[in-house]
């Protein structure tokens, strides 16, 4: 695993450095480097987090609790990804505004995908008192 993060770490320090030369003669050639750099790391965690998503359902299974539980806690995960990676890039390419737009729908995302599990917690609060 360790050997995995040292290229990863590679691979992007390298697209970083290119993305800066490139952003000298042309901003938007610069930005798809990055944007390509992302999504080659995005599909290779993909593919890595695999046996990690087998061995939390397991785990999930086994403590008994609801399989949405699992299915809320992937759907945050996945939609913080891809928000911090989408906002990183607005914001490199000089958009703060784009960036704080899409970090609020991601607060928004979260929020409304998390509704059943606050509906279960304040059930199961009301259900104690």
């Amino acid at each position: 695993m360790v050997s995995d993060i040292t290229a990863v770490s590679g691979f992007c320090i390298a697209g970083a450095v290119l993305a800066v030369l490139v952003r000298q003669y042309c901003k938007e050639q610069s930005m798809m480097i990055a944007l390509g750099v992302c999504i080659m790391v995005f599909a290779g965690a993909v593919s890595v987090i695999s046996p990690l998503l087998d061995r939390l359902s397991v785990l999930f299974t086994e403590s008994g609790l609801d399989e949405n539980y699992i299915s809320v806690v992937f759907k945050a995960t996945a939609i913080c990804f891809i928000t911090q990676i989408t906002s990183d890039l607005c914001r490199d390419s000089g958009e703060s505004a784009i960036a704080s737009a899409m970090e609020l729908w991601g607060r928004i995302s979260i929020t409304l995908i998390s509704l059943p599990l606050i509906e279960s917690v304040i059930n199961t609060i009301t259900e104690f008192l």
